[in-house]
């Protein structure tokens, strides 16, 4: 998912960047004090999770977990996302400063769309919540691809075969996504429903609403 330096065109890397900071600065106001502890969890997390890489053939691809930042942070995805690539970027050369903005938008955006369609049914217990959970895993990173597809082949025609290529490898990631994200709301819907932005009250078993 991360696109190194030299890769993209100049209007795919200006418009990346100015959607980044909007995303960046929105998300920013939508992430109050205490939001920040969940905040720091998920960014370890996504930081830590695409340092994996699967071997796939000759290639690797590796976890990206921005649909579960999302479920967890919202809106608040994009900041989170942004410094988790800034410093792998400056420790570890994955990807660039200058592709910082389109990759941020590459794995944030998808981030907040699942969450915003997908994060009320996430938050239910049963099969609904579980293919919900799943599916904002897999969506998040299907959604990923193409927006990184879109990048590469609005650079220029002969991105093509790279751009397919990119989809196609990261479909077993999707899978791979889906389950992990299914398990971690399911274990944090009993540890700590909270953390949820799209639960509602009548959602969280033990609440002050059952009590009552």
């Amino acid at each position: 998912m991360h696109v190194s330096e030299g890769v993209l065109s100049a209007p795919v890397l200006i418009g990346g960047a100015a959607v980044a900071a909007a995303g960046v600065f929105y998300g920013l106001k939508k992430l109050d004090g205490e939001a920040m502890v969940s905040a720091a969890l998920v960014a370890a997390a996504f930081f830590v999770a695409s340092l994996v890489h699967l071997p796939l053939g000759p290639a690797s691809v590796h976890l990206v977990l921005n649909g579960l930042v999302g479920l967890v942070l919202g809106w608040g995805a994009f900041p989170v996302i942004f410094t988790g690539l800034l410093l792998q970027a400056l420790l570890f050369q994955y990807g660039g400063l200058t592709t910082l903005g389109v990759n941020t938008v590459v794995m944030a955006a998808p981030a907040v769309c699942v969450a915003f369609f997908l994060g009320p049914l996430a938050g239910r217990r049963g099969k609904m919540g579980a293919l919900a959970s799943f599916g904002c895993g897999a969506l998040s990173v299907a959604l990923s691809s193409v927006l990184l597809a879109g990048a590469l082949i609005f650079t220029g025609e002969n991105f093509r075969v790279i751009a397919l290529a990119s989809v196609v490898g990261n479909l077993p990631v999707m899978a791979v996504e889906g389950f992990f994200t299914a398990f971690i709301i399911s274990f944090l819907l009993k540890v700590y429903p909270e953390m949820l932005p799209g639960l509602r009250i009548d959602q969280i078993p033990f609440s002050e609403k059952e009590v009552a």
